[in-house]
């Protein structure tokens, strides 16, 4: 299941990081700063469309996954990003995602 009720780096109360496999970070522009409002895409290992959220205003976002391929897309006015990643197992994976046009 996948899911990000409110974005930002702090985790919601009751989620047990021993057990779930969070994908969180930051979509940035190419000098560092934050980018609000981009939209932040979870693709399966296959490219699939799977879950998609907002970033919030100091650019953040969170999805709860699986553990196994996925990629995060970034899509906004400042230009696109993506990064793939690989998490293992249960924990916090933080991957920030640069975007450029």
């Amino acid at each position: 299941m996948c899911a990000a009720p409110k974005q930002g780096q702090k985790l919601p109360a009751g989620v047990d990081v021993e057990k779930e496999t969070v994908l969180t970070g930051q979509v940035n522009d190419s000098s560092g700063t934050p980018v609000a409002g981009a939209f932040v895409r979870l693709l399966d290992s296959t490219g699939e469309f799977t879950a998609e959220v907002v970033a919030s205003p100091t650019g953040d976002f969170r999805f709860f996954a699986a553990p196994g391929t996925w990629t995060l897309r970034a899509l906004s006015s400042v230009g696109n990003g993506d990064v793939t990643i690989t998490p293992d197992g249960p924990g916090v994976h933080e991957h920030d995602i640069v975007v450029a046009k």
